[in-house]
């Protein structure tokens, strides 16, 4: 079971970095450049975390970006942190590893693309998904879509997660239609569909366009009343952003607000 053992002053030379055990992207250089600042400022003020495998054999498990803003500051400043804050935990290596995933998920910045490994190992470590989700504090569907989906995720579908230019949604839809396609063609359909992804460049409709159709609309037809589903409310959210709509959520808005798209 995963513990806290104590919180120690460690010499900086006994923590190791694990072979299976470390940042799940590579490091921010302005990070580490605004923590190096701080660091030397106001010292060390969250402890790093650093898992205790046997007496005496310490790695680290969170603050990777901390430990290389002290890197600096020794090389800059000789004889600076020759000790360091810890909090000690104990576990098994898939607890680890997990909680390994939690410590660098707690970050504005994460996508969904960190977690793909690190739960897919768990599952296959035998970790239930209610397990995982708990441990990760995320719900079960979201961790079963990515047990599901994430091992057909090709390289450039990852990338587009990791940049930002794909929704999980959108990338879901996609291995779906893959699924439902005869034995042999998916990665024609990949490709497809990443094609009529990329073809979204212009925005069908802006805040401003909508703003100015309803306002009009609520002058010359007062007493119009709009029936929707929620789908239709989804759909009108993906297609205003202007990004990972397909033709079918453009149709179903066409229909349900005529006039609003030309």
């Amino acid at each position: 079971m995963l513990t806290t053992r104590r919180y120690e002053y460690l010499n900086i030379g006994s923590i190791a970095v694990h072979p299976s055990i470390g940042n799940h992207r590579p490091v921010n250089s302005a990070k580490v450049s605004h923590l190096e600042k701080d660091i030397l400022q106001n010292g060390l003020l969250e402890p790093l975390v650093v898992w205790e495998r046997q007496s005496g054999e310490y790695y680290l498990v969170g603050g990777f970006h901390r430990m290389e803003a002290i890197k600096v500051i020794r090389k800059n400043n000789p004889g600076y942190f020759e000790r360091v804050d810890v909090r000690v935990v104990a576990g098994d290596p898939d607890e680890i590893r997990a909680l390994n995933l939690k410590l660098n998920a707690d970050r504005l910045d994460t996508k969904i693309t960190d977690y793909f490994e690190t739960v897919i190992y768990l599952n296959n470590a035998n970790w239930t998904s209610k397990r995982i989700a708990e441990f990760l504090d995320k719900s079960v569907t979201w961790i079963d879509d990515i047990i599901r989906y994430a091992p057909m995720i090709n390289e450039k579908m990852h990338v587009l997660l990791q940049e930002g230019k794909m929704s999980w949604n959108r990338a879901k839809e996609i291995i779906q239609k893959t699924l439902k396609a005869e034995a042999g063609k998916e990665k024609e359909i990949i490709d497809n569909e990443l094609e009529r992804s990329s073809g979204r460049s212009v925005k069908p409709v802006t805040f401003k366009s909508v703003l100015k159709h309803f306002s009009k609309l609520s002058q010359e037809e007062p007493r119009q009343v709009f029936s929707i589903h929620v789908n239709d409310m989804y759909s009108f959210i993906r297609v205003l952003r202007g990004k990972d709509y397909d033709d079918e959520e453009l149709d179903r808005l066409k229909s349900v607000f005529p006039g609003l798209i030309s």
